[in-house]
């Protein structure tokens, strides 16, 4: 699986919810690379799932991958029971 986390620019945010974004998925036990990238870029980049900000998430309108919205990078809870809910698995 390819993940994508997103901030405006692909640098210091974006690098936070990488961290966590892996840790989350490793919890999980599922298997991914996590790349970060800036909102223009990532309109365009493969991935299988997008992480970004709700404001953000706006912008990247994107048919083809599910996006995660993510309030507080900082808080992993949040980006595990988020993104459990995207890939459809319970608790």
């Amino acid at each position: 699986m390819r993940v994508l986390a997103v901030c405006g620019m692909g640098l210091g945010s974006s690098l936070i919810l990488r961290i966590n974004v892996e840790s989350v998925l490793k919890e999980l036990g599922i298997q991914a690379t996590v790349e970060v990238s800036d909102v223009t870029s990532a309109k365009s980049m493969p991935a299988d799932l997008l992480v970004t900000s709700g404001q953000l998430a706006e912008v990247l309108t994107r048919d083809d991958v599910p996006i995660v919205t993510v309030q507080n990078y900082l808080d992993r809870d949040e980006i595990r029971s988020k993104i459990k809910a995207v890939l459809g698995q319970e608790g």
